[in-house]
């Protein structure tokens, strides 16, 4: 499985919305983007942070179309008001590229007492899909990409406990956060299909990458992942290519899920990467669509 962006037809006129562009994978999947002819809407948290992200891109790439709007996942009302912000300016949604994330192990919540990953890397990204999937096409090349990552494959849905505060695994609210993120990847893409819609749902992970989500660690594990890093990383460019893969490629179908290949997926080349057989459980999936229109006060806008 090969991406190369000259096979890539020019996208001039779609419109893409990319979380977390201001570093990392989601900066590199937003060159990646704009390079094809996008539109890309950088859906930040930190407002001065993609300013300086835009202005770098704009002096690699003059005619890149950009613009920044302010979105912290984390908090379901800023989630409500980008959507807000987003819809009065454009009319339509082509790939929407739910890629931010935090890790920490710190036990930190957000405003409503959610667990601040499963707040953040899951539920927000299911409200904001939610609110924005009306005003998608219904083609093919209309797509929604969730960011998973390799540690999904030691993790549950806590039910009982969803903010893992009895978990023994010190990243077990982490591991949670991104088999949510496959979860609802999967599951939407069924409900698509039962709908007879045309949209894609896929799933990516990126492997292994130093993609700003270090920074959330302790030092310890900090400077241990540093010393570590050319070992179990490649770049965020290559981090970013199951994303872009995932949105411009032809030959795809919706519900599948790409990643790095190599030893334990930490990289080497795209293919089709490995899914827990609990990841793969529909009536899990489906509890967990439930869970989090609970968690968000309304059904999916389906």
């Amino acid at each position: 499985m090969e991406f190369k962006f000259s096979s890539i037809p020019f996208q001039k006129g779609k419109v893409a919305i990319v979380t977390g562009a201001n570093n990392g994978i989601g900066y590199e999947t937003t060159v990646g983007l704009v390079k094809v002819g996008f539109k890309v809407v950088m859906a930040c948290r930190n407002i001065s942070k993609a300013h300086i992200a835009k202005t770098k891109i704009l002096q690699k790439l003059p005619n890149a179309d950009l613009e920044v709007i302010h979105l912290d996942l984390s908090d379901l009302k800023s989630v409500r008001e980008f959507v807000k912000e987003f819809k009065s300016r454009y009319n339509g949604l082509h790939v929407l590229i739910n890629n931010a994330g935090v890790l920490s192990y710190s036990g930190k919540k957000n405003d409503a007492g959610i667990e601040l990953q499963f707040a953040t890397n899951h539920l927000g990204h299911f409200l904001l899909t939610s609110m924005l999937i009306d005003i998608m096409p219904d083609e093919n090349s209309s797509r929604i990409i969730s960011l998973s990552s390799v540690a999904h494959k030691k993790a549950k849905i806590h039910f009982d406990d969803i903010n893992c505060e009895n978990a023994d695994d010190a990243g077990a609210a982490y591991g949670q956060s991104k088999l949510a993120c496959l979860m609802f990847g999967d599951e939407l893409n069924r409900r698509l299909n039962k709908k007879g819609s045309k949209i894609r749902s896929l799933s990516v992970h990126p492997g292994g990458s130093d993609s700003g989500l270090f920074d959330e660690m302790s030092r310890l594990w900090y400077f241990t992942l540093k010393v570590l890093a050319p070992f179990i990383t490649h770049s965020n460019e290559k981090a970013a290519v199951p994303s872009l893969y995932a949105a411009l490629s032809g030959d795809i179908k919706g519900g599948e899920y790409f990643g790095p290949t190599g030893f334990n997926e930490l990289k080497g080349k795209l293919g089709i990467a490995y899914r827990t057989d609990y990841s793969r459980n529909e009536g899990i999936a489906s509890n967990l669509w439930e869970l989090s229109e609970k968690m968000i006060g309304e059904k999916f806008n389906m």
